[in-house]
């Protein structure tokens, strides 16, 4: 008996060719290799701004896959190759922020015991019983921004406080959201995906969920991370 397989949505070709693009960076920059460390250095710059503003980033980003379609699959509008794109240089840029000085890799992918969405990730920075209300807004701002620019700006906000208390995020899952924000109705999907994800965390106070769990135990804000690697 044959199986049919589903075809391939675009969500998830945005999701996976960032995943593909971001685990290849992550080794290579976790390897200390001078090209991935060169590239985040670059694709930092391009947090928070818009894909247009920076075309030195263009080259880093090979969106080919997006113009080749998988058997069973209809080939993207130019509208949804735009959105692919966009949702694309957020995520990787927002990426390279976070993984700036850091000696654990950033980007880890969710799972029922392992939530790595952008809800979890903002829950997690709270302490264990409470709802910081600040915390809580930021995701609120961030799910009610009018315009992708804007959105990346709000979500580096949060990225830099993930940075700072070294919790991780899942970036294909946050790209494949970026590029459903972006449809018509999408922001309210994605909104209700980060709520599920926020209320979906608990603190297990132990093991893998712990805060700062695999990372470098110097998390004060006060003090500089940087490396000489991260100097460019």
């Amino acid at each position: 008996m044959s199986t049919v397989t589903a075809p391939v949505t675009e969500r998830q070709r945005v999701a996976r060719l960032a995943s593909d693009h971001i685990e290849t960076l992550q080794r290579g920059y976790l390897a200390d290799r001078p090209p991935a460390v060169s590239a985040l250095a670059r694709l930092r710059r391009g947090a928070g701004r818009d894909a247009g503003q920076l075309p030195d980033l263009w080259t880093l980003v090979d969106t080919s896959p997006l113009h080749h379609t998988p058997d069973g699959a209809r080939p993207m509008s130019e509208k949804e190759l735009i959105r692919a794109e966009d949702a694309l240089h957020v995520a990787l840029t927002l990426y390279a922020l976070h993984q700036q000085s850091r000696s654990t890799g950033m980007h880890q992918a969710d799972s029922p015991g392992r939530r790595r969405g952008l809800g979890a990730a903002v829950r997690r920075m709270m302490k264990p019983g409470e709802i910081d209300d600040s915390l809580r807004k930021r995701l609120v701002r961030a799910g009610t921004a009018p315009d992708l620019t804007t959105l990346s700006q709000r979500l580096r906000d949060i990225v830099v406080l993930l940075r700072r208390e070294g919790f991780e995020l899942d970036y294909a899952l946050l790209a494949g959201q970026l590029h459903v924000w972006q449809r018509p109705g999408g922001a309210d999907t994605v909104r209700r995906e980060w709520g599920r994800s926020f209320h979906a965390w608990h603190d297990k106070r132990q093991g893998s969920e712990s805060p700062g769990a695999g990372v470098a135990a110097d998390t004060d804000a006060t003090r500089s991370t940087d490396t000489d690697k991260d100097a460019s």
